[in-house]
């Protein structure tokens, strides 16, 4: 998927988990990534692409993972959509976050309950950093109260920089995943919200430079985010009205919107 993903784990697990969770979490990428990327020519998405199929002959997964697409497009009154504005079908939107969720699951089965999964700066977590004896099941009673991850948010202006922080985990209750899309790290890649089939990332004046969502889940805040960045203003007051999530939102010219999560 053109990202770096890595996963952190108490250092007292034994090396036969350690070795079982990182080959768990690469054979998931590397399957969906051979799946999905429109960058590999030999993947499904590609042939899709080129018409050498048609959605209906494509694999189950595709077909699922567009239809979910398609029903957040839905959600977000075409905010997010899973087609380029030429036709191209394009599923990079919501595949990497269905991909950190489905590592997440993963690793659960494995018995881990203490870890914290980023792929290109989205990050998933389960527990708590801080690793006690008998370590308890997220979401039960006795989760309540362990030490959170704490999730730093980049300055798009300067990638040396933090501009907020954001406890994830934890305890019974707290967000789980946060997700940012933007401009700062790979240009303006992100479709605005209604571009004609002539439109190019970048062609219209962007409100948000970067956006920044933590929610429950890793899909929703994930497509969030990036409705947040494609559909502007009117898209901030719908999700933060529709959803149950926490926004951080660096405007263009550098001011910041915040949700009370995150000015806390």
């Amino acid at each position: 998927m053109g990202t770096v993903v890595s996963l952190t784990l108490p250092a007292a697990l034994g090396a036969d988990k350690l070795a079982a969770a990182t080959a768990v979490v690469e054979q998931l990428f590397a399957g969906l990534d051979e799946t999905f990327s429109l960058y590999r020519p030999d993947s499904e998405a590609s042939r899709l692409a080129r018409a050498e199929i048609a959605l209906p002959e494509a694999s189950e997964d595709m077909r699922r993972l567009y239809a979910d697409a398609v029903g957040w497009r839905l959600l977000t009154e075409g905010a997010f959509t899973p087609e380029r504005p030429d036709g191209v079908l394009d599923l990079s939107g919501i595949v990497k976050g269905y991909a950190i969720q489905e590592a997440g699951t993963s690793l659960l089965a494995l018995g881990l309950r203490d870890w914290c999964l980023n792929a290109g700066g989205d990050v998933l977590v389960s527990g708590s950093p801080v690793l006690v004896s008998g370590s308890p099941v997220p979401g039960s009673p006795e989760s309540a109260g362990r030490e959170p991850w704490r999730a730093g948010i980049v300055d798009p202006e300067d990638r040396r920089t933090l501009i907020a922080g954001y406890p994830l985990g934890g305890r019974s209750g707290a967000k789980l995943a946060l997700a940012t899309s933007g401009s700062a790290e790979r240009g303006d890649h992100i479709w605005a919200a209604g571009a004609g089939s002539g439109a190019r990332p970048g062609s219209a004046a962007p409100v948000f430079r970067q956006v920044s969502v933590a929610a429950a889940d890793i899909v929703t805040a994930d497509v969030l985010a990036t409705a947040i960045v494609a559909g502007g203003l009117p898209m901030l007051d719908r999700a933060t009205d529709g959803w149950d999530i926490e926004v951080l939102a660096v405007r263009a010219g550098g001011e910041l919107l915040a949700t009370p999560g995150f000015r806390r």
